[in-house]
């Protein structure tokens, strides 16, 4: 089936945050997917580390040995940087504490026609 290549500039939004963060009782990773849902971004994909460490310096990791339960977490979406901006206010009330990143990127995209 032939495909179709879409191409043009986005945003990039990465927030960083811990896995055991939570919002209103939920873990706070599920949470943002579902705003982010409602907020009609186009996708979201969450991604749980393998080790990091943040401001505090402690040094999180899945090594058995150490048994860490508070891994790194980061959800990245891709959209167009008005939609981006909009979400980032709702964002603002969810995140207790981490990092939100944000950089232009040049997409292409492969739809089957």
């Amino acid at each position: 089936m032939p495909t179709t290549r879409l191409e043009g500039d986005q945003m990039c939004m990465r927030i960083y945050i811990g896995e055991k963060d939570k919002f209103k009782g939920k873990p706070l990773y599920k949470a943002i997917l579902d705003y982010l849902k409602e907020s009609d971004i186009a996708g979201a994909t969450v991604y749980r580390a393998m080790a990091g460490y943040g401001p505090n310096s402690y040094f999180r990791t899945v090594n058995i040995l150490s048994l860490s339960v508070d891994l790194p977490v980061v959800v990245e979406v891709v959209d167009d940087p008005v939609k981006i901006e909009k979400v980032l206010l709702g964002l603002d009330n969810m995140i207790p504490a981490g990092m939100i990143t944000l950089q232009e990127v040049h997409v292409l995209t492969y739809k089957n026609r």
